[in-house]
């Protein structure tokens, strides 16, 4: 090689080395529209970031160009990228610029459209991976003894069994007392969880959506009077990709909505408006007033076969312990469900984590209309001690105490659809299964 030559390939080769070290964490692909998806990536210091797309198998004269974006500190140096004027129903490869030097990945880098069926053909199949409570150790910071986390190759074995998208369900990252009272103590700890080596891959090519619980709002069992709920609503904006971040009805909070195929996903907050579970002068509430009451006019405007209600919580278990919803807030409970009841709607499933152990519970009401609650957890934290809790609802041979994730598979003809629940263990040992057939309108 002429000296010349071996220069310019050194040059090449440091700066391609340089910007893949100045990669924190990501590419994470977020939500998905029929012709609109969104990116998502953090660097380790001040940069420009860009991203070239084109559909799959297609010419590559056909390569697009998306906006640059400059990553900043006060931002955690996270940036989101809004790729638009797409083509429904199709998947698209990527690839991510730095300082306007590509990187390479040792796995797929791509995202989906959604089908654009209606008025067409039956609804798409597709399938959805769950799961709550990831605590990822830095024991610098952590309690001492035995690290709390462990099993991180779970999220290997969830990339694995390619999902069209993943829902977590709270308790998505843990902050400590260390990070609790500081914007910069919060975006560490969510760029310390982001950054885990085992969930690279899933992020780069699965679809993600989330809500949150205690653990990623503030301290252990936080509720609305946390000072700095504002610093980890910043936070959670930052770091995940949903739709939105609120709705118009309410100020603060992070629920939002999303349909994938002909499925509805409600997502809550269940922290942001909570009032203190032991205050003895409060209106005692979850949701509050108005994200209750949106949730239920929203849930009767919904024609979808099956209805996903997101929430941190446990909600059909009729253990009064922690911090179910029959526990502190039972009043507002029975309320959702006679509401539920009384408007008539069908086919309701809650999906929840928090405790630390997986189930599934199923309530028939006096309308005779069925509703079930999917809990799965924990991810990597600790395992729950609950193995003689009794929850009334829970569905016999169901209850799990490991590591686990769940995979919700949406299935059959417009008018006969089907949720197939499979819930696996960190290997994808299959632990069990169940099939919910949608009730006729």
């Amino acid at each position: 090689m002429r000296p010349a030559s071996f220069l310019l390939f050194f040059l090449s080769y440091f700066s391609l080395f340089a910007q893949s070290a100045v990669l924190q964490s990501g590419p994470m692909v977020g939500y998905s529209e029929m012709t609109e998806v969104q990116l998502w990536v953090q660097t380790k210091e001040v940069a420009k970031i860009h991203f070239n797309f084109w559909e799959k198998g297609s010419n590559p004269s056909d390569m697009r160009t998306s906006a640059s974006i400059r990553t900043e500190a006060d931002q955690a140096f996270t940036a989101k990228v809004t790729l638009s004027d797409l083509m429904p129903g199709k998947t698209y490869e990527y690839r991510l610029f730095i300082n306007d030097q590509e990187l390479k990945f040792p796995y797929p880098t791509e995202f989906q459209t959604q089908v654009l069926w209606q008025w067409r053909t039956d609804p798409p199949n597709f399938k959805i991976a769950v799961g709550s409570c990831s605590y990822i150790n830095e024991p610098k910071f952590d309690r001492p003894g035995k690290g709390y986390g462990g099993e991180y190759e779970i999220f290997e074995s969830i990339h694995e069994q390619a999902p069209d998208a993943m829902v977590w369900l709270g308790d998505n990252t843990y902050l400590r007392e260390v990070d609790w009272y500081t914007q910069s103590g919060i975006f560490h700890r969510y760029t310390h969880t982001r950054s885990t080596k085992e969930i690279q891959p899933l992020l780069a090519s699965t679809h993600h959506y989330a809500i949150w619980d205690d653990h990623d709002f503030g301290p252990n069992d936080s509720d609305r009077s946390f000072i700095h709920k504002d610093k980890t609503l910043d936070a959670f904006e930052r770091f995940w990709a949903n739709p939105t971040t609120g709705i118009p009805q309410m100020e603060g909070g992070i629920t939002t909505q999303f349909k994938w195929g002909d499925i509805d996903f409600f997502l809550l907050d269940d922290r942001y408006f909570r009032s203190p579970n032991n205050c003895k002068t409060c209106e005692p509430t979850i949701m509050g007033e108005a994200q209750f009451n949106w949730l239920i006019e929203a849930l009767t405007t919904s024609r979808a076969p099956f209805k996903i209600v997101a929430i941190g919580g446990q909600v059909l278990s009729t253990a009064e312990v922690y911090e179910n919803y029959a526990h502190h807030h039972k009043r507002e409970r029975a309320l959702l469900l006679k509401r539920i009841e009384k408007e008539g709607i069908k086919n309701v499933v809650f999906l929840t984590g928090d405790r630390h152990h997986t189930e599934l519970s199923k309530l028939v009401n006096d309308a005779g209309n069925t509703l079930y609650d999917i809990t799965v957890s924990p991810l990597t934290s600790g395992v729950a001690r609950s193995k003689n809790e009794v929850n009334d609802n829970r569905v016999p041979n169901t209850l799990v105490h490991q590591h686990n994730y769940g995979i919700l598979e949406f299935s059959g003809p417009r008018l006969e659809r089907q949720l197939k629940i499979s819930i696996y263990s960190t290997q994808s040992e299959l632990l069990w299964t169940q099939t919910i057939v949608s009730e006729a309108k």
